[in-house]
This record gives C-alpha cells, structure tokens and sequence, in this order.
C-alpha cells in the first residue's frame, strides 16, 4: 500500500476529488491532500493497515507534520458529529478543501451519502452564501468556518439571513471571541464552537463538551491530552511522544493549556508555547487578545506575541485590525498604546498590558483562521 498526493483545489472543483475520498474512506487506498500547485514531500515511514489520510498540520507555530488519519478515525469522528449535531445532513463547504477542517466537511458528506455546496474560500461574499444555502435541500444543513468569516457575515443583513438557514455552524480554527459568539446566538445563528487539530480527526470538543467516545484530562503541567477512536496513529516518518496508548486507548498531547471539569467539560487557555514571561510573569495570549476584542472598540481582529524587551525580558506586543476610521496601518505611537493600556486595564493585570502595538491590514494565517504567530512577531520586531 502506498501514498498517493491529491491535489485538492478551492471551489466546486473539490467535488471532482470524492471518489477519491471515498476509496480513502475504505482503508485500502491512503491519499495525502494537497494545495494545488504544491510539491508534496513525503518523507518515508510506515503506513498503517487501515490508513486512509496523510493530513500537514497546520499549528501556529513549527514545521508542519503528516497526521496519519485512519478509515476508522475518520469514520468515528463523522458518525459522533453527526450524533451531536441531530442527525446527518447536508454540508456547506466554505474552507479550503487541503486543511483538516475543509477536508472533513468533504468527508462527512460522503459518510452521510450527500453532495455538498462548495465555495471558494475567497469568494464567501453574503450574497453567495444566500444562493448557496438556498440551493441546498429541505434536510438539516451544516457548514464549518472560522471566527474571521463568521464575524463578517454576521454584521452584514444578508450574511446574517444566510447564516440563520443553517441548523449548526462549526467555528474553529481559532479562538473565537466571546462577544462574537454572544453577537451571533443573540441573533439567531447556531453556532457550534470546536476544538481539535489534524492529530484528532479535526474538531472533536463540540461547545466544551467531547464528542461521544473523546476523554479530555490535563497532564501535571497543564497541557491538555485527548483521547479516544478519533487520535492519529502519528505522524509519518517521525517518532513523538505526544502520542501514546495508555487505560486501554490513545491519547495526544496537544500543546495547549486548559481545564478539564468535574463533568468533563474543556476550556482552552492558549498553547503552551506561546506564553509570555515578562517581568517574571506568564501572561497567555488568549485571554489578552479576548480582553482587546471586548473592550477596544476600533479593534476588529487581535493577536497577541510576546517580543524581546532589554527591560522585561519579554513585551507583551498587540498587532491588529482596526475597523474604518480606527488608527492607520503601521506602528501605534506611544499616547495611542497609553490609551489602549487604559481601556484593558480594568480587565487585564498590569504585566498582561500590550507595550507595543502595530495596525496591520490583514493577520498573517497559518491554515484556514489560525494566526501565524511567528509571522505576527516579525511584524512587530522588523
């Protein structure tokens, strides 16, 4: 058995690759998807029996890596989905096809025996997703974004009437704001946030909750593991102990910080590498960049590094969008940072205050909604 790459394009080409993912579904016939125009590396390993995905990570930070997904993976992530969403559906497809987010709405589609709609990722205008929901049949209706697309569509009337036509809509890739998603329930949108990666068949923490047969724990320093029937067999060609069997299944080790609850209910605090130690103490990204996004009006998209200051050690670093008539696109001055140091004040420590902030047009992205953060501290240190 060997691996075959499949270039997977953007838009209603993507439906020309199903059978190919249908056969992949069946154990017998692994493929690697791939951006069109993109030379595959496969490194060599071994290829479990029942393989059906070779998927690239596409974390915030670090070398991409091949998450070996198999049929069993992938089939027990569609049919628990389906279980927490109310039944099978038809999908919408608005992501790009090659990341693990996109390729499952493809995926979820053939276990549910329906066609779905595609979009170009770069074409989710409101208008084309009114034509594209109201081609969609009478049965339930499903579709996956990140918080970026979510967040315009929900301001504008006719983004806003397409989304209330779905029955659950997937948001993840990133964090997505709290006063987004009270914004976006508020009016009538069902929103389902999630929390995975490629290493776990995609989303499988629907809401805070896992998805039937998922486990979530926290190891000693904080980290949180998932296990259960969606984890990876690993990755290919290389070796990693953040993958291990352990109480009769298999667990990952994510890299990010969080809680687990008495009723088992997950929270995402950041990933572990991204903290900021400034002054002797760790502030996490997340909960300043949720901080800006609630209480700086003029700011519409945040991400949050931690950059070196001879001072400090570190120096909490803001770079944002700004909605129209908010500050232009370069450095912020310093009476401008003042101000927004003042706004999070009341909700951020004193060490957690951006010291420097930079306006940019667009937030480098690493995979669909998720910020390069490594390309966000060159912008700020540059």
């Amino acid at each position: 058995m060997s691996l075959t790459p499949l270039p997977l394009p953007g838009g209603p080409a993507a439906l020309e690759a199903l059978p190919s993912l249908e056969q992949a579904l069946t154990g017998t016939a692994p493929i690697h998807p791939h951006a069109p125009g993109e030379t595959p590396r496969l490194p060599g390993g071994d290829l479990p029996a029942d393989l059906a995905v070779a998927i690239a990570t596409s974390g915030s930070t670090g070398a991409p890596k091949l998450s070996l997904l198999t049929a069993a993976n992938l089939i027990a992530s569609a049919d628990a989905t389906a279980e927490r969403l109310g039944g099978h559906g038809q999908w919408l497809l608005a992501l790009p096809p090659h990341h693990i987010a996109g390729l499952q709405v493809l995926l979820r589609s053939i276990a549910a025996g329906t066609t779905p709609v595609v979009l170009d990722a770069g074409e989710l205008t409101p208008f084309a997703l009114v034509e594209a929901a109201a081609g969609m049949h009478e049965g339930r209706r499903y579709t996956s974004l990140v918080p970026t697309q979510l967040g315009r569509l929900v301001e504008d009337p006719l983004g806003l009437e397409a989304l209330r036509r779905f029955d659950a809509i997937l948001v993840g890739g990133a964090a997505t704001p709290a006063a987004l998603l009270d914004r976006a329930r508020s009016l009538g949108v069902r929103v389902v946030t999630t929390y995975g990666m490629s290493e776990t068949a995609g989303g499988c923490v629907y809401n805070g909750a896992p998805l039937r047969g998922v486990a979530a724990r926290t190891g000693p320093d904080g980290v949180l593991e998932l296990g259960g029937p969606v984890v990876a067999h690993g990755y290919l060609g290389l070796d990693s102990d953040a993958f291990r069997s352990d109480g009769g299944q298999r667990w990952f080790r994510t890299g990010d910080l969080g809680t687990v609850d008495g009723e088992g209910r997950v929270t995402v605090t950041g990933r572990a590498d991204d903290v900021i130690n400034t002054g002797g103490l760790k502030v996490a990204p997340r909960v300043v960049e949720e901080a800006v996004l609630a209480h700086v009006p003029a700011i519409t998209e945040a991400a949050v590094v931690g950059v070196p200051d001879a001072e400090w050690g570190q120096a909490v670093a803001l770079v944002a969008v700004t909605s129209p008539g908010g500050p232009p696109v370069g450095p912020v001055p310093d009476a401008g940072v003042g101000e927004i140091r003042e706004m999070l004040r009341p909700h951020l420590e004193t060490a957690a205050l951006p010291r420097r902030v930079v306006v940019v047009a667009e937030i480098p992205a690493r995979g669909p909604g998720k910020p390069d953060r490594a390309a966000v501290a060159r912008l700020v240190t540059g």
